[in-house]
């Protein structure tokens, strides 16, 4: 190309010595204003341009200017800064420029000028001129005004590269400082989705996880209407994941699939992106260390989105991040099911479920403590079944374990909470009864235990019979502490058995 080197007769006259007249040279003054005004402020791209354009439609007949960056990543470049109507062909134009040697001069497409920005070996955009003198720019003029593009447009990037490492260290952080704390995997899924909304700023955000089958089992959602996530929940939950051409993408490549337009993508009938009405999104596949366990997709419905290098950056971070943490939650959740399995192993009686002689004990114990600070009563039951023996003897000690379990059934059906029934061993059991309970009312209740104990259990289609000797002791009048209430109760069952069973009170 050739660049035009006579002087612009455009500008203010001026005096030179000897008493000649001569007119500035307006690509000096552009550069010399440009300069000053780089060393003053920060400026923004558009500023630069809107600096530049005054300038460049008297030196170039200039009608329009795109600054376009570049995406180092990607390699897509995107406009940031724009004067006059854009052209349909801008973008293309701009693209013939990366076909040129880099160090090589401008590329000149009828009235377009497409200008390479570097900096430091490093080339950070593209500045595309239209006009008709675009040939009166000197060289050094555009290389300079080149120059102040890239410098502004790498200072930029600078920024936003600082923004989004703040930005990712802050939202990383904070998702495994709670996430550590969550106590199963939907708890953790859930934070994961709250974060994931906050990590992109989309409108929305949501979750499914599988099950062992590959069903879909839970979903969660940010950001939408509760009729909607029903919605979305009545479509997906009990269906198979695979079922989403999303779903398979993401767990195929083990990477998110970042989507500018969801018009042009295959989604799943009813899924997320369909229920919610993403015109973009983002899915990520939670990969633990268990395999896939299910995908977060988070988008806005108001419109296509360009996603960055950066959000894809960003996308594997949150979903690595939160695989950790539903792995971490996953065996907090497992070992707190173990301890309270182990915990119900120590309080309950294996056969029938009912809490045992230690779980009474010491639910006796804080039972009296609470009747001593009230001043109120309670009182303690002992029961032995009549003909449990003969039951054992005759069908077997099957049938035996079976009407155990039928009686102890039973005896939890009576009882009002917080009130307790246990079983201290053999064919005998107890019942803590709570709530100020006087003689007439404890002896009511175990006479009640004995009506329904005579009712016929069932066993192996065979009717069976049997009764109850029942044995009550109340606090505080016949002991003021549970193993002393239990002797007493203990004595007058007894007294009951001997007596053919029924209900016998300590006197």
């Amino acid at each position: 190309m050739s660049v035009g080197s006579g002087l612009h007769t455009a500008g203010p006259l001026m005096e030179a010595p000897g008493g000649i007249v001569m007119e500035p040279d307006r690509q000096v003054l552009l550069l010399a204003e440009l300069v000053g005004f780089m060393t003053k402020d920060t400026p923004s791209v558009q500023h630069v341009l809107d600096l530049m354009t005054p300038h460049l439609r008297e030196l170039a007949g200039l009608t329009a200017a795109t600054v376009f960056e570049l995406d180092s990543e990607s390699g897509l470049m995107a406009a940031t800064a724009q004067f006059g109507e854009p052209g349909r062909r801008d973008q293309m134009v701009a693209g013939k420029v990366f076909r040129a040697a880099a160090g090589g001069p401008p590329v000149v497409s009828g009235q377009q000028m497409a200008i390479r920005l570097r900096i430091g070996g490093q080339t950070v955009g593209v500045l595309l001129l239209t006009g008709d003198a675009l040939t009166e720019l000197r060289a050094e003029t555009i290389s300079t005004v080149a120059l102040h593009f890239a410098t502004t447009l790498q200072g930029l990037f600078a920024e936003k590269a600082r923004q989004f490492v703040a930005h990712t260290s802050s939202t990383i952080q904070e998702l495994f400082e709670k996430g550590m704390t969550a106590g199963s995997v939907e708890e953790a899924a859930e934070l994961l989705t709250h974060s994931c909304a906050t990590a992109f700023r989309t409108e929305h955000a949501s979750l499914h996880l599988i099950d062992n089958d590959g069903r879909i089992r839970y979903v969660y959602g940010v950001g939408c209407p509760d009729e909607r996530l029903d919605q979305l929940r009545a479509n997906l939950v009990g269906n198979p994941a695979i079922e989403s051409p999303i779903w398979r993408s993401t767990i195929e490549s083990g990477e998110p699939v970042l989507c500018n337009d969801a018009a042009t993508a295959k989604v799943r009938p009813g899924g997320m992106a369909q229920t919610l009405g993403l015109g973009s999104f983002i899915a990520m596949p939670l990969m633990t260390g268990f395999g896939p366990v299910g995908m977060v997709m988070c988008g806005d419905s108001s419109g296509a989105r360009e996603w960055s290098g950066r959000d894809r950056i960003l996308a594997q971070q949150l979903a690595a991040e939160g695989a950790l943490i539903m792995d971490s939650a996953r065996m907090r959740q497992t070992n707190q099911q173990h301890m309270q399995e182990l915990t119900r192993q120590a309080f309950h009686d294996s056969l029938t479920g009912l809490p045992n002689r230690k779980y009474l004990l010491d639910r006796g114990d804080e039972a009296i403590e609470i009747a001593m600070s009230t001043g109120t009563r309670l009182a303690l039951l002992l029961l032995d079944l009549n003909g449990f023996k003969q039951v054992n003897d005759t069908i077997g000690h099957h049938a035996g374990d079976v009407l155990l379990q039928l009686v102890a059934k039973r005896l939890d059906g009576l009882i009002r909470r917080p009130d307790m029934a246990a079983r201290l061993g053999g064919d005998e059991f107890s019942v803590l009864i709570t709530g100020n309970p006087d003689e007439e009312a404890a002896v009511k209740v175990g006479e009640r235990i004995c009506e329904r104990l005579r009712e016929p259990f069932e066993i192996d289609g065979r009717p069976v019979k049997i009764g109850a000797s029942i044995g009550v002791a109340l606090f505080p009048r016949h002991a003021t502490e549970i193993g002393a209430l239990m002797k007493d109760a203990d004595a007058s069952m007894y007294e009951a058995k001997r007596g053919g069973g029924g209900v016998h009170l300590t006197a």
